[in-house]
């Protein structure tokens, strides 16, 4: 008997067609570049793949959601739920993405439809059918998600699907859905509440519970990635990554592996189990360009899989199909939802707030964002807060801040002199990173201040300046040495010079604080707790206040 997979991964919510070659492109073995995805077109592909097929099941392999296109980010990613709902997604592995906001949110939210803020301002749109969010109608599973000291999943480890066989007993499948172990401690899904449990033993644990149940036919869907080339339908020489690790060691009882995250493409790379039998690992890229199917090929006397008739493809979506006319107009309408909550007024300035830079490093919108961030921590860390610090020129990395706000208003027709519009803000500040609140010591925050100037390749010494909260004053001197620019004598916080010894709670972006930014002496810190996204911190600052002046620049000191 056959049973059809059809399976998408890293769709990040990129409902609308992308017109780039990175988004909306795919290339064959030729190096032929082939125009793709969009939801109408996803719609209609798996609409003709399942013709013909009794038994088709679709599901993700996580990261879904939690993406950049603005007219699903504006609105918490329902529309993307809405979406997977409308094309028949039975069930999805967690990605990292899933876990940017919080473990409740995607299981109340995004899972049960519960609302939060006001209906349909922040949370629980109207869709594109008239009708208010619902909710996933498919299941949200990953198996090695826990909280932080337990071994017990908090969402369910594996989803059992039914198949009908003619003139015979039914076939369950059972679906180990498994989630990358980076996502706790990741940049955007940073979890300090939360345990990631390994892949391998996790994948073993489960395998051998639905045998224990009957279940033969098992298949891992693994948010863990590889690399295998650079063309959409073949598996090159040498796969690499993780996920091939994790194919060569997990239970020879798992008979196929489907996987995401690294945003590769890839398709039928035999990987031998332990038992030197082969069993195909596949990735079909990201973003909605290639639908991968797989077809199961199952003895139905036993149940199992017979992994030699079993093939696969990966499935470019190909926009030279009719697209379909409701997911057509699911796009329209989100795109047109979108503009206008761009327009919705969320606060007032009473000046230009720039990322110009004044000769000893300060900022209008540093300042601002530190500020921004140091007010979240004191509403969301449950103590004490120091101080806040933002990267505004980053070594490495992103630059959270990424554009100014202009006091005249501008083209929009919602826009007023000193009007801060959603769209405005979110454009400004801001890349879906968590503000953490840590313990450090004076000394690694004397280590930070010192790294904001690190000699080059070419001998050359680049300044990445560290903008801080309004209770912070500290001076440098560039003359001196790289390495010792900064006298913890002159850094003052909450009005006392630095204490070397001393514990400080501080308030960064996660980014920030695992050393991505190039700073690693705040790498080193412990207690963390998570508070708001950046978007969100920065939204509320200017709801708490009723018009936000340019802070002075007036909080460091080139001597």
């Amino acid at each position: 008997m056959d049973v059809q997979l059809l399976s998408i991964t890293d769709f990040h919510g990129y409902l609308t067609p992308q017109n780039d070659a990175a988004n909306g492109t795919v290339k064959d073995a030729e190096g032929k570049s082939i125009v793709v995805g969009g939801a109408p077109y996803i719609a209609t592909h798996l609409k003709n793949l399942r013709q013909g097929h009794e038994n088709s099941i679709t599901f993700t392999t996580g990261d879904d959601f939690s993406g950049w296109p603005t007219e699903v980010a504006y609105h918490q990613d329902e529309p993307t739920i809405e979406f997977l709902n409308a094309i028949g997604v039975e069930f999805s592995a967690v990605g990292n993405h899933e876990l940017d906001r919080s473990l409740e949110f995607l299981r109340d939210h995004m899972g049960k439809g519960r609302c939060f803020g006001v209906v349909d301002v922040d949370s629980c749109f109207t869709d594109s059918t008239g009708r208010r969010f619902s909710g996933a109608h498919y299941t949200i599973s990953s198996a090695n998600i826990t909280r932080k000291g337990s071994t017990k999943p908090i969402l369910k480890p594996y989803v059992i699907k039914t198949v009908k066989v003619r003139g015979g007993k039914n076939v369950r499948i059972g679906f180990i859905n498994l989630t990358t172990p980076t996502t706790v401690t990741g940049s955007t899904s940073y979890q300090p509440e939360l345990d990631n449990l390994p892949l391998v033993e996790t994948a073993n644990r489960y395998a051998a519970e639905l045998k224990r149940r009957g279940v033969e036919a098992i298949v891992a869907n693994v948010h863990e990635g590889g690399t295998a080339g650079d063309v959409y339908d073949r598996c090159n020489s040498n796969p690499s990554g993780p996920v091939f690790d994790f194919a060569r060691q997990a239970s020879p009882d798992i008979d196929a592996i489907v996987t995401g995250h690294w945003h590769a493409l890839f398709d039928n790379c035999m990987i031998p189990d332990p038992a030197g039998n082969p069993r195909p690992v596949v990735e079909a890229a990201n973003h909605g360009r290639l639908i991968n199917e797989m077809n199961l090929k199952i003895d139905p006397s036993t149940g199992d899989v017979i992994r030699s008739a079993t093939t696969s493809v990966n499935h470019p979506v190909t926009r030279d199909v009719t697209p379909d006319p409701a997911m057509a107009r699911l796009v329209d309408y989100w795109k047109t939802r979108g503009t206008r909550t761009y327009a919705r007024p969320v606060g007032k300035i009473s000046g230009d707030i720039t990322r110009t830079r004044a000769a000893d490093g300060e900022s209008t919108l540093g300042n601002l964002v530190a500020d921004a961030e140091y007010a979240d921590a004191v509403r969301n860390a449950g103590g004490p807060v120091d101080l806040a610090l933002v990267a505004t020129a980053p070594l490495k990395g992103s630059n959270s801040l990424r554009g100014d706000l202009r006091f005249a208003k501008g083209t929009n027709p919602a826009d007023a002199d000193g009007t801060v519009l959603f769209g405005e803000a979110w454009a400004t500040y801001g890349y879906a990173n968590p503000v953490l609140t840590v313990s450090l010591t004076g000394q690694q925050l004397e280590q930070a201040l010192e790294q904001q100037w690190q000699t080059q390749a070419d001998g050359t010494v680049r300044f990445s300046p560290l903008a801080v909260s309004a209770g912070v004053r500290y001076a440098y001197d560039a003359s001196r040495p790289v390495g010792d620019r900064v006298d913890p004598s002159k850094v003052l916080i909450g009005g006392a010079p630095l204490d070397a010894g001393r514990t400080y709670r501080v308030a960064a972006l996660a980014y920030t604080l695992i050393g991505a930014d190039g700073f690693g002496a705040l790498s080193g810190f412990t207690d963390p707790v998570r508070g708001s996204r950046d978007y969100e911190a920065f939204r509320a600052y200017f709801q708490a206040n009723e018009t936000v002046a340019p802070p002075a620049l007036d909080r460091v000191t080139a001597l």
